[in-house]
């Protein structure tokens, strides 16, 4: 079972998660790169769960302007996702402490080399991991919490490609600190799967992706309505393990990678701003497509604040009558 306490309204939830991050409920947006910008992350924030700003897409002038933005229409807890293989990752730090970010989610690197700087500002850290082991590593590095991301997870993942079923119970069991699950979640159902197996809280991506308030291109969110099952594929191991929507690009992806293609051959295909390409400009033949496995259940654009209230009722709904949906 979960742990926490639903209010008797239903209106917050009570838990180390909520508490840690001063949110009603224990649903966090993730943040994705050429998707996750102020509007999205206010959107969410507002609407009871913790927004957060993706910073991987963004120069260290965009980052301090969408935070600038954030607060501009939000009074609410936020929190800026850093993946640390960022080239100016320092600079993002900078700019994180100078504009008083009250929370960081480090990802895909190691945990050591910015959780004390960013603690001894007074930030809480979050490090968002794919293995038990470097769950461990992340607590004694001093993180406040984890975010397990199962195989299922869009964008970067693990190389151990552990199904999230599986990685939440066996990180529970590893480590004393919070944890939140990833990974194959959007919806009430997934969310009360997730939390029975020990995690105390929630982060979702695609689902989000699919909202007014992404700054992702309209012909990639058409393209996550229209997938199916099989859609989406873990490509470019031998760089940075990475889950996208089969297309042309992904295509020659896998045509590489079966021929044997070395790190510099992948490199050179993958070229400059693919992402960018595909995600943010549109292009669904040459673009690069981060999405999860999830995509394939998502049927429609919704604001944020109504998927942030409709995964929220249907698992309160389900955590009252577990097996009467």
């Amino acid at each position: 079972m979960y742990s926490g306490k639903i209010s008797a309204d239903r209106s917050h939830f009570e838990n180390r998660i909520t508490s840690l991050f001063q949110i009603k409920y224990p649903i966090i947006q993730a943040g994705m790169i050429w998707a996750s910008g102020w509007r999205l992350a206010a959107a969410v924030s507002n609407a009871g769960g913790l927004g957060i700003i993706g910073a991987g897409s963004m120069y260290p002038e965009v980052l301090r302007e969408h935070i600038q933005k954030y607060k501009q229409v939000s009074n609410k807890p936020f929190a800026v996702n850093l993946p640390l293989l960022y080239p100016d990752a320092d600079k993002h730090i900078q700019t994180i402490i100078e504009e008083k970010v009250p929370i960081v989610f480090t990802s895909a690197g190691n945990p050591k080399t910015y959780t004390p700087t960013l603690k001894q500002a007074g930030i809480t850290v979050v490090h968002v991991v794919s293995s038990a082991k470097f769950a461990q590593k992340s607590e004694a590095a001093g993180v406040d919490a984890v975010v397990a991301e199962g195989f299922e997870a869009g964008g970067h993942n693990g190389r151990e490609e552990t199904t999230t079923l599986c990685l939440i119970p066996a990180v529970r069991e590893a480590i004393q600190i919070p944890l939140i699950a990833a990974g194959g979640i959007s919806s009430g159902r997934s969310m009360y799967a997730a939390m029975a197996l020990g995690a105390e809280a929630v982060q979702i991506g695609s689902r989000f992706v699919c909202t007014p308030e992404a700054s992702s291109h309209e012909n990639f969110k058409q393209a996550i309505i229209k997938a199916n099952e099989g859609d989406t594929v873990l490509a470019l191991k031998k760089l940075t393990p990475v889950r996208l929507i089969k297309n042309n690009f992904c295509q020659q992806v896998m045509a590489a990678e079966n021929a044997g293609a070395d790190e510099a051959t992948l490199t050179t295909l993958l070229g400059r701003a693919r992402a960018k390409k595909g995600m943010f400009e549109g292009d669904m033949v040459e673009g690069e497509l981060e999405i999860g496995q999830v995509s394939a259940t998502i049927k429609s654009i919704q604001p944020a604040a109504a998927v942030v209230e409709e995964i929220w009722e249907s698992f309160c709904a389900i955590a009252q009558k577990p097996f009467d949906y």
